[in-house]
């Protein structure tokens, strides 16, 4: 049988590119065409992208403002590369940027472009308040992401030896003291404080704390208000730089323009890139005038001069603050996320429904899994991608799906017993998570991942272990459009739970042939 021209192109790419590839393994489409919303593959399937450059396209894919922009610059002749010389496109889209900023920042700061990615932003932050303070040291949270170079990777969870203290981001569903809300908020702040002043602690006063006001790699974690203001009175109580890594959250995308702006904390040092750039590699650090201690060349790229991205991103900065995308993004995401709470009293295997805006995530869980503390109980099922491969624990990750046998799940992963009742306690992601959180399901995310690419949408994964579905749609997602979200993942939710439902029935009947350590279960653990 001939092969479409997809089919070519995707086992083309599967040959020769590199095996550190990552969406391209989960999403096996051949973009042609794309418009706001909507992506076309070359076998002519329309997709509702609630990827969006994985948060870099505000307006959606093709906006005619901004295509306005890039035809404008491309026929005026002017230059489209150059360096760090002053241009008036370069003009203008500084005097967007800061009129958007934080009041306390824009009245008093300086801009430095940077290599066109976020990471590159993120080590001239790191090297600006080190030159700054004359201190080396960097204070971090676990869960975090700042990108992939040497520098973002010490300060992002996962790290080995590094010169950055790792501290906890408070988070409800799992929250590291096990309880939650604003007293767990309120520990994460004291330990802290605690580190910084205890003389035994082990940590040197740093030069700054970098962190996102909501985790987006980690898990769509939000920060709670009082705990951001709580870090910015710690820092600038101890002469601490404060660094809000705004990649993700930045424009519009948690509901503010900048999601530092939900608790009113003004920081010393912002991290912009993805959307500012209206979808073209564009990357700056934004920061307060007395900390500019840089000397000439201190921190350089070849590519900090590109024209089209700014004329592009002065169009996006300019569209999303006339039009009130911000305040359209509260509102979208207030309702999906008030109605993926609503299916999650259907489903139990969606642990927690949480987010800010339109940067919404759903974490999988099995919830027939040992809670912590449980008898019996020793970590939470986790399988991760093998390193550089396309395989998970042996099978590969597209079709994983299909041949999941659910062995180490039990009753039905995602629906309860017929007739069993389901207490409210149960349901409430408040109080089961601060206190008892359901292990991870990343094959289960896995799953939705893909009966949602069937029907139509395209969603991403993060979180610790891979388990969180992650919803970034465009800031001018329509009404229908997010219904049509909304029923495509509802249904993909049905056909995941029903499709689980089978396989651990499965799985119990060949338990009754099959030692236990022969299991898959056992060869897991």
């Amino acid at each position: 049988m001939t092969e479409s021209v997809p089919e070519g192109i995707l086992k083309r790419q599967s040959a020769r590119e590199s095996a550190a590839r990552t969406y391209a393994r989960v999403l096996p489409i051949v973009p042609v065409r794309a418009r706001g919303m909507t992506v076309e593959g070359a076998d002519g399937r329309r997709y509702l992208d609630c990827l969006s450059g994985a948060g870099a396209l505000a307006l959606g894919h093709n906006h005619p403002v901004v295509l306005e922009a890039v035809r404008t610059v491309l026929d005026s002749g002017a230059p489209l590369q150059v360096l760090d010389l002053a241009t008036p496109v370069k003009d203008a889209f500084v005097t967007e940027l800061f009129r958007t900023l934080p009041p306390g920042l824009a009245d008093h700061a300086r801009v430095q472009f940077c290599g066109p990615a976020g990471t590159d932003a993120v080590e001239a932050a790191l090297k600006l308040v080190r030159a700054a303070t004359g201190r080396t040291g960097m204070l971090a949270f676990t869960g975090a992401y700042h990108g992939m170079t040497a520098g973002s990777l010490e300060v992002s969870s996962g790290a080995g030896d590094v010169r950055a203290t790792r501290l906890p981001y408070p988070q409800d569903y799992r929250c590291p003291f096990g309880v939650g809300g604003e007293h767990g908020a309120e520990l994460a702040a004291r330990w802290t404080e605690s580190v910084l002043d205890d003389p035994k602690s082990g940590v040197r006063p740093p030069a700054g704390m970098i962190l996102e006001p909501v985790q987006g790699e980690g898990g769509v974690i939000p920060a709670p208000d009082a705990w951001l203001r709580r870090m910015r009175q710690i820092t600038a109580d101890r002469s601490i730089a404060l660094i809000a890594d705004e990649v993700q959250t930045g424009v519009g995308r948690t509901g503010a323009f900048w999601a530092v702006q939900h608790s009113g904390v003004t920081p010393d040092v912002m991290v912009l890139s993805k959307a500012i750039g209206g979808g073209l590699p564009l990357a700056v650090v934004v920061y307060r005038e007395d900390l500019d201690v840089w000397r000439p060349g201190a921190h350089a790229g070849t590519f900090r001069g590109n024209q089209l991205a700014m004329a592009a991103g002065t169009a996006t900065l300019a569209f999303v603050r006339e039009h009130g995308l911000a305040e359209r993004a509260a509102a979208v995401g207030a309702r999906l996320l008030s109605s993926l709470r609503d299916l999650a009293e259907e489903f139990p295997c969606m642990g927690d429904v949480r987010g800010r805006g339109l940067m919404i995530g759903v974490e999988m869980v099995d919830p027939e899994g040992e809670r912590p503390g449980s008898a019996g109980n020793t970590k939470a099922h986790r399988t991760d991608l093998t390193e550089g491969g396309d395989r998970v624990d042996g099978v590969d990750r597209i079709d994983r799906v299909d041949g999941i046998d659910g062995a180490h799940l039990t009753r039905g992963a995602c629906q309860p017993h017929e007739g069993e009742e389901i207490h409210e306690a149960d349901r409430s992601p408040d109080s089961r998570g601060a206190r008892d959180p359901l292990p991870a399901a990343p094959e289960l995310a896995l799953a939705l991942q893909r009966e949602c690419l069937r029907r139509g949408l395209i969603v991403e994964l993060g979180g610790r272990h891979g388990g969180v579905v992650r919803l970034l749609p465009p800031l001018t997602v329509t009404d229908e459009q997010a219904t049509a979200v909304l029923d495509r993942l509802a249904d993909a939710m049905a056909a995941v739970a029903a499709d689980h439902a089978r396989g651990t029935g499965r799985a119990r009947r060949s338990s009754e042939q099959v030692p236990p350590q022969g299991g898959r279960a056992e060869r897991t653990r």
